[in-house]
């Protein structure tokens, strides 16, 4: 990772994907996962305080550039006077600008999004892809004996003293039938913030397809 300090409240990020995987990180982790996407953004930062002395204190204006290798990050830090903000923002071109309101995650889904747009302005169709958490076995085993969808992918999971579901609607159903089906799996578990790159490499494989048939089939 390259770090360029612009001046006394802007230090810039150069990172590539080899350099994030490097660190620990999966490269589409980052996208999805809030507390993954946090965790590499103050990974950052820390190492910016060690190397440049930069003090991360009140707002902050964030500036992501994805590129083909990488991601260019532009960090400004504001000043707060008398219960105002004053930014010292630098001045770039042909770069998407979001302040930080809520986290890094959002913004870097925010690129990933503007960069699936088609040319007529519109988000490209994609796959319902969902992570459902289960405290309970019994749970899940309920589930299984109430969900019978057999061509919606389906894998499980065992990470962190929890089982998951991972689910994925292709665009055979309508937004309609997959809300419907999605309120359906919720009433027996909770929809996760884990990002199912890091659940499989971490945690254990129960079924890799077909793992709601498995349970049925094997739990009375």
């Amino acid at each position: 990772m390259e770090i360029e300090r612009i001046n006394e409240s802007t230090v810039k990020f150069y990172i590539t994907y080899t350099d994030i995987e490097d660190r620990g990180f999966d490269r589409d982790e980052i996208w999805y996962n809030r507390e993954r996407g946090e965790e590499l953004f103050f990974d950052m930062i820390n190492e910016a305080h060690d190397l440049e002395n930069f003090e991360i204190e009140g707002p902050l204006w964030i500036q992501v550039q994805a590129l083909d290798q990488g991601m260019e990050i532009v960090v400004t830090r504001g000043q707060v006077t008398d219960g105002n903000v004053k930014l010292e923002i630098p001045v770039s071109e042909n770069k998407e600008e979001a302040p930080v309101d809520d986290n890094i995650v959002d913004m870097l889904d925010e690129q990933y999004r503007s960069s699936k747009l088609d040319r007529n302005g519109s988000l490209e169709s994609e796959d319902l892809e969902i992570v459902i958490s289960f405290q309970d076995m019994e749970d899940l085993i309920s589930l299984s004996k109430a969900f019978h969808v057999s061509d919606v992918h389906n894998e499980v999971y065992f990470f962190e003293n929890r089982y998951y579901l991972y689910l994925v609607f292709d665009q055979r159903y309508t937004e309609d039938e997959q809300d419907n089906m999605v309120s359906h799996v919720l009433e027996y578990g909770n929809e996760s913030d884990l990002s199912i790159f890091r659940i499989r490499e971490y945690g254990t494989t129960i079924a890799s397809e077909y793992g709601l048939q498995t349970f049925n089939e094997n739990f009375s």
